[in-house]
């Protein structure tokens, strides 16, 4: 079984308009050798992209609204969250599900990725407002495999390294034996997007093995298994940066929910890449 070894790399952070290729080239450069892994945060990517939704502009639908006032708080606050083993501060944090804020983000939540995705606690297909401000949130990347490629080529043309590169999301992939399955949409090869919620239910309530998801490779041809095992590696690697939920990040500076600005996510340690090498 081979070994590896993670090395996170400290950037700027990547706002929208942001040449991450470049970044990725300058923080890489005189670190990575052939053969590497390099490991890129599709949050990062899609934000510096500018593929984010300012949800204070949307205006939530009737369904929307049942979601954030009733779903939440109350269904996923005392019953499945948990069951499905949350910790005792995320109970009580949705316990206390903002209806106004809420609902607008469960809007964005139906528009682009659906029911069975909106009625995921967070993540929802894998639309994310952890490390953005205000009332941001990121859409996930349209098409992750030609972004891997694009940053693979970039670092051997400019570079003269022959690395793979894996875009990944903290989205979990669930594990049974050989049988790899996610709730967030367009994985890697050999790992299987099934049924939103439900999926994130049975993974949590059985207690499977959870992986952060890669969701492109470019470079090398590797199994479903290896790639799940570097993106965790990664992920861990990585922390969290301002928090793991937009709860915590407010929590960090000591703000309402909408009100962590571009100015407070400076300062925070942000680590978008890992390089990550066999032993």
């Amino acid at each position: 079984m081979a070994r590896y070894k993670a090395y996170a790399i400290t950037t700027k952070y990547w706002r929208p308009g942001e040449d991450y290729i470049q970044q990725i080239i300058r923080s890489i450069e005189g670190k990575v050798s052939d053969g590497d892994f390099v490991v890129v945060s599709e949050k990062a990517i899609a934000t510096a992209l500018g593929n984010i939704v300012d949800e204070s502009k949307v205006k939530p639908s009737l369904n929307a609204k049942i979601i954030a006032k009733f779903w939440m708080p109350i269904i996923w606050g005392y019953i499945l969250g948990p069951v499905c083993h949350l910790r005792r501060k995320l109970l009580l944090q949705l316990r206390t599900y903002p209806p106004e804020l809420g609902s607008r983000h469960k809007q964005v939540a139906l528009q682009y990725a659906g029911l069975l995705q909106a009625l995921m606690f967070g993540s929802e297909g894998g639309i994310d407002g952890t490390n953005l401000p205000y009332t941001y949130v990121c859409l996930p990347l349209k098409n992750a495999q030609a972004t891997a490629e694009e940053i693979r080529g970039k670092i051997l043309e400019t570079l003269g390294r022959k690395v793979c590169v894996i875009i990944a999301d903290t989205d979990k992939t669930y594990s049974f034996r050989n049988f790899h399955f996610t709730p967030r949409p367009k994985p890697i090869k050999g790992i299987r997007s099934l049924g939103g919620f439900i999926v994130y239910l049975v993974g949590r309530m059985l207690k499977l093995k959870m992986r952060a998801t890669p969701i492109a490779v470019a470079g090398h041809s590797i199994s479903a298994e290896e790639a799940l095992t570097i993106a965790e590696l990664a992920n861990r690697a990585r922390g969290y940066g301002a928090g793991r939920t937009v709860w915590e990040m407010a929590e960090k500076f000591k703000v309402a929910l909408n009100e962590v600005s571009w100015e407070m996510l400076k300062k925070v340690k942000h680590k978008p890449i890992v390089i990550v090498r066999r032993n």
